[in-house]
């Protein structure tokens, strides 16, 4: 089997495939937009939450605000990203000039961002946790 020539052109195959993973990261970015817009929303669910089970006004520290409104911007700019690597992708296509065999670091960097945030998320939530009498 004769190895690929490097410049050759590219196929209507691999511009859909370029179609669908762009589409696939626009996905990414709004969901992370709409979690961010949940997070936000829960510490005002919580702190109502608490103020009806106990009583009295609990106090909140802001962030769950803090943390969805961290998620929101990182699905803006997840989208942004995946637009502008699509353009220079499709430009590749282009010339023929494809030749991509390291991972994606967007999605590590997006994979990792995430785990962090919802590692703090964790911690955020057993630190509020009321003290059972």
């Amino acid at each position: 089997m004769p190895a690929p020539s490097p410049n050759r052109p590219a196929s209507l195959s691999d511009y859909l495939a370029a179609e669908r993973t762009l589409l696939a990261w626009i996905r990414t970015g709004l969901a992370l937009m709409g979690f961010g817009f949940v997070v936000a929303r829960f510490g005002l669910f919580l702190k109502e939450f608490f103020s009806v089970e106990h009583a009295m006004p609990v106090q909140s520290s802001g962030f769950s605000l803090w943390f969805g409104v961290a998620l929101i911007a990182l699905g803006v700019i997840v989208d942004a990203f995946a637009g502008w690597h699509h353009v220079l992708l499709i430009r590749e296509l282009d010339r023929g000039e494809t030749q991509h065999s390291r991972p994606s670091s967007q999605a590590i960097a997006v994979a990792f961002l995430l785990a962090a945030v919802g590692l703090a998320m964790a911690i955020y939530l057993i630190s509020i946790r009321p003290s059972i009498p």
